[in-house]
């Protein structure tokens, strides 16, 4: 009996625990004198020494003093995927680098913050291999840098499954709606070539397939300077350069991506509404050239 009622106790208390917990989107591994180019060697070489691979690199807004770097690994890509709704979303995780002043930054995505919002009510199922990738990945990047403090904002834990940034403002399950292709395979072939064409002034950062599945992933950069990563990201910061890229997900015949109105918020927790009205047209002129790829 006493060992029921400290077993409940127990869970009660993980229970709160959980939902008071604040998580925030990135955390700063070290902030270096070396220069972006150093510093991108030397993170890549830690995760590929780590089991982790590494989709693609590129520079946001083309500016050299940015860069990010996507990386997945096969327990998280295998793991997500059995979540069918647009769980591949959750299988890529972004260095983000920033050189300012002679010294360099380094940050990652969140591991707990991004799992638990785009995967909501499932996150629970796999917890177990979820905090095993989020710790593998720190002890990977101690070689680079020992600060691991979390910045760019704060969610409650409990809030992340269902986020969205305001009243009427779009969930995660929200979509944009793309395109639908006669085939899995007819999506494949039309975005494959169209950011091989650069359309749209677009460039592919990553490309995540999931054959059996019939499930693909694109890391899209956007490089136009009116509307795209030039426009928006110094407005609303770069700091949270390890946001980009955009994606598209290509499930079945259906290509989708997130609604800029929550991707843009739940990367940027802390944007006021006045900031966020800067750039009020682009989740619009996203959604427009990622439409422009899938056609």
């Amino acid at each position: 009996m006493k060992k029921i009622i400290f077993t409940s106790v127990v869970v009660l208390l993980n229970i709160f625990i959980s939902k008071g917990q604040e998580i925030a989107p990135y955390i700063k591994v070290t902030e270096t004198t070396e220069g972006i180019d150093q510093v991108s060697k030397n993170v890549i070489t830690s995760l590929k020494s780590n089991n982790f691979n590494i989709l693609g690199t590129y520079t946001p807004s083309n500016k050299k003093t940015l860069k990010v770097i996507a990386f997945t690994r096969t327990d998280l890509k295998n793991t997500v995927i059995k979540i069918t709704d647009r769980g591949a979303l959750a299988a890529t995780f972004k260095i983000g680098l920033i050189e300012e002043n002679g010294k360099t930054t380094v940050s990652y995505t969140n591991p707990d913050y991004i799992l638990r919002a785009y995967l909501g009510a499932n996150y629970n199922t796999f917890s177990g291999i979820f905090k095993t990738f989020s710790t593998d990945l720190k002890s990977s990047l101690a070689t680079v840098g020992s600060d691991f403090t979390p910045f760019g904002g704060t969610v409650a834990a409990h809030k992340l499954g269902k986020y969205h940034y305001k009243i009427m403002m779009p969930y995660f399950s929200d979509p944009v709606t793309l395109n639908e292709f006669s085939s899995f395979e007819e999506g494949l072939k039309t975005i494959t070539a169209n950011l091989t064409a650069k359309k749209g002034k677009t460039a592919e950062v990553y490309r995540l397939v999931y054959t059996s599945e019939k499930v693909a992933v694109f890391g899209v950069g956007l490089q136009s300077t009116e509307d795209g990563e030039a426009h928006f990201l110094p407005k609303i910061g770069e700091a949270h350069v390890a946001a980009l890229p955009y994606e598209i997900i290509l499930q079945g015949k259906n290509a989708t991506m997130l609604h800029g109105k929550y991707r843009i918020a739940l990367h940027w927790p802390e944007l006021t509404m006045g900031t966020f009205m800067k750039i009020m047209s682009t989740p619009g002129d996203i959604e427009d050239t990622l439409e422009e790829l899938c056609k």
